[in-house]
């Protein structure tokens, strides 16, 4: 049982010493309301870190070493001793709460939310109220948004898969399907990741798979579910990250675009963006698929690296990526090919928008 300083607080009230009114929302009213107002997130800084509401700003009511000591108490001790101790540390810090919130929100209207809608939230907006701010509460709190989340990735909705071997410019049209007028996201610049073992190369720290799954069913509420929403092909790994199981069924099951682009191509293209990078992430990158290549082909790949030699070091890459790429596409349900002499990606954009016309995909 999940902990929340006492789950019996009504998150519908009126405050005695206040005219304000705290109202509780659905979630789809909350994110509604999300996009004009600041929303509070009340968890430990560790659960915000996990995942969170990706405006929400975090507004701990207790720290982590707290909240580890009010929940310790709660199953030692019991319910009323723990929420005498929560009120020890939540008072001190009223006055502060209150200072930080009309930095935060000078309108004085503003979002609360905890884990499920219970006390810490609950303690928050009564302070908030109390102090002349108009606030909501989630109804359910980050569970709920959370419950949310899962029910965008079971929503069936037409999907266009994006697919082809590394180096085919996939990721670098995608931009302009958008300009086009197409629905698209960018699964890999959510997961902060290129989905090889260079995939982390020249990119952020990757987000946890459940702050992944926010970002994502986030861009999924944005859109038309009734259009196609174009997807670039991936595994259900993402580096660390996990894709939700429906969604990835779902893609396996889609129409898949195969870009073809001649090697030699793909070669140079993926030769000049190695070219500037640190050679130990290359080295790294080859060893962490070493069983794959084979001893030699290793060997080969880290004296083409030491030498300068980027085009050869890719070539050993790709005849990893190659095979395995071939063996995901037999998967597939519905493969289309669309041969490409060139990686201009505007261009290979508007041929590819044609090309799922003429197949009536879109």
């Amino acid at each position: 049982m999940r902990y929340t300083w006492g789950s019996k607080i009504r998150s519908s009230y009126t405050c005695a010493n206040s005219n304000n009114v705290v109202h509780p929302l659905t979630i789809q009213e909350f994110l509604a309301k999300a996009k004009q107002l600041p929303v509070l997130d009340a968890r430990a800084p560790k659960e915000y870190a996990i995942g969170r509401i990706p405006q929400a700003l975090s507004f701990p009511i207790f720290s982590d070493e707290e909240r580890a000591r009010v929940g310790t108490a709660y199953k030692q001790q019991g319910h009323d001793p723990a929420v005498l101790i929560g009120l020890d540390l939540f008072g001190p810090k009223m006055a502060g709460f209150v200072r930080e919130a009309e930095k935060l929100a000078p309108t004085k209207e503003l979002l609360v939310h905890c884990w499920r809608g219970g006390m810490r939230s609950g303690a928050m907006s009564w302070l908030l109220d109390f102090a002349g701010f108009q606030v909501y509460l989630l109804q359910g709190g980050y569970k709920a948004y959370r419950h949310y989340m899962h029910e965008q990735f079971e929503r069936v909705r037409p999907l266009l898969v994006i697919s082809g071997n590394t180096g085919s410019g996939k990721t670098d049209l995608l931009p302009y399907l958008q300009q086009h007028g197409q629905q698209v996201i960018d699964l890999e610049r959510l997961a902060s990741h290129k989905g090889s073992s260079f995939g982390s190369i020249g990119m952020a720290p990757q987000p946890s798979t459940e702050h992944f799954e926010n970002l994502l069913g986030m861009s999924m509420l944005e859109l038309d579910g009734q259009r196609p929403l174009w997807l670039e092909d991936e595994s259900i790994s993402i580096g660390k990250i996990q894709l939700p199981q429906p969604l990835f069924q779902r893609m396996q099951e889609s129409p898949t675009l195969v870009l073809e682009v001649p090697k030699a191509i793909r070669i140079q293209k993926l030769a000049e963006e190695y070219c500037r990078t640190d050679c130990a992430l290359l080295e790294a990158a080859i060893l962490r698929i070493k069983k794959r290549l084979g001893g030699l082909a290793t060997k080969e790949a880290l004296e083409a690296i030491q030498t300068g030699d980027m085009e050869r070091m890719v070539d050993i890459a790709l005849t990893y990526y190659d095979k395995a790429y071939t063996y995901e596409l037999a998967k597939k349900q519905t493969v289309l090919r669309l041969p490409l002499e060139t990686l201009d990606p505007e261009e290979n954009a508007l041929r590819l928008i044609e090309f799922a016309k003429q197949h009536k995909l879109i």
